[in-house]
């Protein structure tokens, strides 16, 4: 048979399923919705955008195969990124931790350890994040309170004690000083002995998104963008293994965005960093196969996964035709997901661990590397080990008992999955195309682009949950009157803080003053010119130069960056 005469016998038979669709409205859904009427006036997803009816493949009108979908592990990737996916090997299941001092993480990594985690995942406080040594005034009343406190090199000793470095993969999250605590690891790798070919792990490292919707930045985006590229061709000599940027759209979600936006921006960061690495000389599918992504899983299931699909997709086709990469595993998008901290509830919390499996399905399901569920009690502090052991036993019992880790993409042809992918890649596509007109990324968020649509969109939803259209069970329906006391609940000691700085003093009285001057002032002389920084950071934390003490060498030259505020 002809192209001609299929195209002919398709739309003969759209034609006839459009007039049977209609039948089926008038003789079957109109009777029904005359006697019971809709839960709701418009059913929606997470930009507003309404949901039909009923899906039918009337919806996959233009879809094609082979250039849509394709096969697992192929080009454009849609089905995911290896032929097997969970088949091989399930999912890393990376649980985010740390909090208090080095001793404290340490125990809490080698506990999930023990309990069947297969990866690492630390969590910083907000004084190493901003680069701050726990002894600066500006650190007060935030040391180890929201993740753990890392000032030098011998904290970083004891957070990986006897954890060998080269049987874990370790992410860190961390933007601002990702190159000090990326040097802190390879630094600590070497004492180990470890090969720095066989050192696995990520650094998030992703600046822009801490400029559109997070805030824990230091220096402008010029600099900060350097740092960024420097990393890139430092690990692409020493730590080849080492993805050296997680291009975060967790955040961006935290932040109120909707799925396509969060799509949209998610990407547009990337662009921006493959454009400045490439200006700085690197070629392409020399350091793409190293990029990573994060991003979040809210409540919405069949969109959640339609969005994993989308970004995998969009990705794949951006590094091959905006950029010209020929290897494909620059076009693979491999990304982290988290459950997402915004929709926990302090009101009935243990409905969180319904919420928590859902979201953690979807990410399954829409083809995660690697899986963080939040624990049930975070909405009320930091998690518990009881908490930490149920969020972890969540992703084992998906893994090894749902059976949708047996299936490659299951979701694969729905008529509802289809076209939702296709509709989070348009919107997608859209945002990109306006970032462009604006000058790229870091242009756009000068001029407050993308802060301004997320607070929009944060704002419908807010007005959403408030208006009772949108349910939060628990908070806005099916309300207690009485709360059930959650029980015991983990608090950092406020002895903590005082601890680590005098464990700090400590480290400090104990260098030798002239080699951390020295280390200091090559480091100065490195930023000022355009050698590439990591090997000078690398050898000031071997000479115990602090996080702070480098943090500050380099705001002495780049200078601090103020935040441009929208409305």
């Amino acid at each position: 048979m002809s192209d001609n005469n299929e195209d002919v016998d398709r739309d003969a038979l759209l034609d006839e399923l459009e007039e049977a669709t209609e039948e089926w409205k008038d003789d079957v859904l109109d009777p029904i919705l005359e006697k019971y009427g809709l839960r709701r006036d418009e059913f929606t997803l997470s930009d507003g955008e309404s949901i039909d009816d009923l899906q039918t493949p009337a919806d996959l009108e233009d879809f094609d195969y082979q250039e849509d979908l394709g096969f697992p592990g192929e080009y454009p990737f849609t089905r995911g990124v290896y032929p097997t996916m969970y088949r091989s090997r399930l999912w890393t299941m990376r649980q985010y931790a740390g909090f208090g001092t080095a001793e404290q993480s340490n125990e809490r990594y080698k506990y999930l350890l023990d309990r069947g985690q297969t990866g690492l995942s630390v969590a910083f406080d907000l004084p190493t994040q901003m680069g701050f040594d726990s002894d600066s005034p500006r650190a007060r009343g935030e040391v180890g309170k929201v993740g753990v406190a890392i000032d030098s090199i011998a904290d970083m000793e004891t957070l990986f004690d006897e954890i060998p470095l080269e049987d874990v993969s370790t992410s860190m999250t961390i933007n601002a000083t990702a190159s000090i605590l990326l040097a802190l690891y390879i630094a600590v790798g070497d004492q180990q002995g470890v090969d720095r070919s066989k050192l696995r792990g990520t650094i998030q490292n992703d600046i822009l998104k801490e400029y559109i919707a997070r805030g824990t930045y230091i220096y402008p985006p010029k600099p900060s963008m350097r740092i960024i590229t420097d990393i890139f061709g430092f690990c692409q000599e020493e730590v080849p293994s080492w993805n050296t940027v997680s291009i975060s759209g967790y955040h961006i979600r935290e932040a109120g965005s909707t799925a396509g936006q969060e799509v949209g921006f998610t990407l547009a960061n990337g662009i921006a960093y493959v454009e400045a690495a490439m200006d700085a000389g690197l070629d392409v599918d020399d350091f793409a196969p190293r990029l990573s992504f994060f991003f979040n899983v809210h409540n919405n299931f069949l969109e959640e996964i339609a969005k994993f699909r989308a970004a995998r997709r969009l990705w794949a086709r951006i590094v091959k035709e905006r950029f010209g990469a020929e290897n494909e595993d620059s076009m693979r998008m491999r990304f982290h997901s988290q459950t997402a901290g915004s929709t926990l509830t302090a009101q009935q919390p243990k409905v969180n661990i319904i919420r928590v499996t859902l979201q953690a399905l979807a990410a399954v399901m829409g083809g995660t590397q690697s899986l963080h569920t939040n624990s049930w009690d975070e909405a009320l502090s930091l998690p518990t080990e009881s908490a930490v052991r149920l969020a972890l036993r969540t992703q084992q019992v998906i893994g090894h008992e749902s059976g949708v880790a047996d299936f490659v993409d299951p979701m694969a042809g729905s008529y509802v999955i289809e076209p939702l992918t296709d509709r989070i890649e348009e919107k997608a596509r859209e945002y990109i195309a306006r970032i462009d007109d604006l000058g790229g990324a870091p242009e756009a968020i000068n001029k407050g682009f993308q802060q301004r649509e997320i607070q929009e969109a944060a704002y419908q939803a807010q007005v959403a949950q408030e208006e009772g259209e949108d349910v939060i069970v628990g908070v806005n329906k099916f309300t207690e009157d009485e709360e059930e006391p959650p029980g015991d609940l983990l608090k950092v000691d406020e002895e903590v803080e005082q601890n680590q700085i005098d464990k700090l003093r400590e480290f400090k009285a104990s260098r030798a003053m002239d080699e951390v001057e020295s280390a200091r002032e090559s480091l100065r002389q490195a930023a000022e010119s355009t050698d590439n920084l990591m090997p000078y950071i690398l050898r000031a934390v071997k000479k115990k130069v602090t996080l702070g003490e480098i943090s500050d060498t380099l705001r002495d030259v780049f200078g601090e960056h103020t935040e441009n505020v929208v409305f």
